[in-house]
């Protein structure tokens, strides 16, 4: 998969700064033109406030964001105030919404006596009121009453959005700050970081955008300082739990999807002419995979051929033999359709300990080897053996596959230098969750968030042996697996055309397939 977007995450600056050579001021005559220059654009942009002013005029947004976040319940008392300013003058604006914070009420005017009850009420319009909900204030109209709150509204919105955005910057300014600190192993200056980020995420919306994935980097970050290099079990829970998350990631968008849709296809295209087939999956889960494949077996031309299908997954904490269930209920559905099927599970906590004598293949048979998202996992190094992956490949290679899918995200995480593979995490998974929040509400995408954000805390927390997402760019797979004694199969441009429907049928707007040198990606972009 490719992850993408039209813009980085910190954004570019276009401007440029520059020094000037000469120690002599400019002269006076040209120092007042260019701050009439100034002064004219501002007025042109309809703001009162001359070039001169603009640094008092900042130090008084300091001051009043330090009233605002120092003094939030004076805020319902912006909100219902009839006395409005003109925005546009930049300097009396401040001042008076400074004002509000410096001057003693004799009684405070979140306080509204109600006409009917003659009860005192609260109104908390800072989180709750809408432009148009009726209050009561004495010798002031409804009509006028309604037109000045929504004028308090929008402007007190417009402090709030700018806040927030101010935060989010600064957000992602401390985090990259926080990543040089772990790297250069100052862990008492990373501790300061992540307090200083814990409060800038109060002045943020943490349920979406980089407030939400700001959280999930601070707490993997925290897992790495306080925890250690390793922190824990990262990957969370038991295979069961990420089972879980696994199928609801597949449920909440269409990555998975589009994965099994056209590893799929280029295995049918494959199997073509063949009568006895073998699918040896590396990651079962739940079998979400091969119903498609199956069905699709079933109204090939001139009958289906037996199915042979070996599925690999972690053994059951309990004791079940989970595999062998998921083997049932594939079978059922085989005999439903008139597919000949034959099941053979292999449990195995990790990939590298399959043995191709697990796989009990015929050599009579057509092989597909089938990888949704597992190779990177073999990329770790360890000096007392060989490299997973060369192992792994080697006995793929033996079994002489009529044709090995590999699907993979398209990132680096897999770069030595930590604060190198926390700058390209903090970019793909910001991505990541855009493309998720623009996806259909799932009851439970949270359980989908979950997923990635055990991700995030594997790729920030570990090292070594216990780092297992280990992203690469298709670039170095392409020479791995052309290393290893495999050629690129191009697919064919029906993958193509089923892929771009499929993204049709699931209505989210802003993925996009693309073909890459006869490889498909899946993208997503703003």
């Amino acid at each position: 998969m490719v992850l993408y977007d039209s813009a980085t995450l910190g954004g570019s600056c276009s401007g440029s700064s520059s020094s000037s050579s000469s120690s002599k001021p400019p002269p006076l005559q040209q120092r007042q033109q260019t701050q009439q220059d100034i002064d004219g654009l501002l007025a042109g942009a309809g703001y009162r406030v001359r070039s001169s002013e603009l640094r008092k005029v900042a130090q008084r947004l300091e001051r009043l964001e330090t009233a605002m976040v120092n003094s939030p319940a004076d805020l319902s008392q912006l909100a219902s105030d009839t006395i409005h300013y003109n925005p546009s003058d930049l300097a009396s604006w401040v001042d008076s919404l400074l004002s509000e914070f410096t001057q003693p009420p004799t009684c405070p005017s979140e306080f509204i006596m109600d006409p009917e009850t003659n009860q005192t009420v609260v109104s908390d319009a800072w989180t709750t009121a809408e432009p148009h909900m009726p209050q009561v204030h004495q010798n002031i109209s409804y009509e006028q009453q309604s037109l000045n709150n929504q004028l308090t509204v929008d402007n007190q919105l417009t402090v709030v959005t700018a806040m927030e955005e101010d935060s989010g910057i600064r957000l992602v300014h401390m985090l990259m700050t926080c990543a040089e600190c772990v790297q250069r192993g100052d862990f008492s200056l990373a501790t300061s970081c992540l307090e200083d980020m814990q409060g800038l995420l109060t002045r943020v919306n943490t349920v979406c955008g980089i407030g939400k994935v700001a959280g999930h980097f601070i707490d993997a970050l925290s897992r790495r300082i306080f925890q250690g290099i390793g922190g824990g079990s990262i990957n969370g829970g038991s295979a069961y739990e990420n089972e879980i998350l696994y199928h609801h990631f597949y449920e909440a968008c269409p990555y998975l999807k589009f994965a099994h849709f056209t590893a799929n296809q280029a295995i049918l295209e494959a199997f073509d002419g063949h009568d006895c087939v073998h699918v040896v999956d590396f990651n079962l889960m739940h079998g979400l995979q091969w119903p498609a494949l199956i069905q699709a077996l079933a109204l090939r031309p001139g009958g289906p051929p037996l199915l042979r299908l070996t599925g690999i997954g972690p053994p059951s904490p309990d004791g079940r033999d989970s595999l062998r269930e998921i083997g049932l209920r594939l079978a059922e559905l085989a005999r439903s359709v008139n597919v000949r099927f034959a099941f053979r599970g292999v449990a195995a906590s990790r990939l590298e300990d399959v043995k191709p004598w697990m796989l009990q293949v015929n050599p009579k048979e057509s092989v597909a080897v089938n990888s949704i998202m597992q190779l990177h996992r073999l990329l770790g190094s360890d000096l007392n053996r060989n490299s997973p992956i060369e192992t792994v490949l080697s006995w793929i290679r033996s079994l002489n596959p009529k044709i090995m899918t590999v699907v993979e995200q398209e990132a680096n995480h897999n770069q030595p230098g930590f604060l190198d593979r926390f700058t390209e995490a903090l970019h793909y998974y910001s991505t990541m969750f855009d493309s998720l929040e623009a996806c259909t509400v799932q009851p439970n995408k949270g359980l989908a968030e979950i997923y990635i954000q055990r991700e995030i805390a594997n790729v920030v927390s570990c090292e070594g042996s216990a780092r297992v997402e280990r992203h690469e760019p298709l670039s170095k797979w392409r020479t791995r697996l052309s290393g290893a004694g495999f050629r690129p199969l191009h697919l064919g441009s029906n993958a193509y055309k089923q892929a771009s429907m499929l993204l049709t049928l699931f209505s989210a707007e802003g993925y996009s397939v693309e073909e890459n040198d006869g490889c498909l990606t899946l993208g997503w972009h703003s």
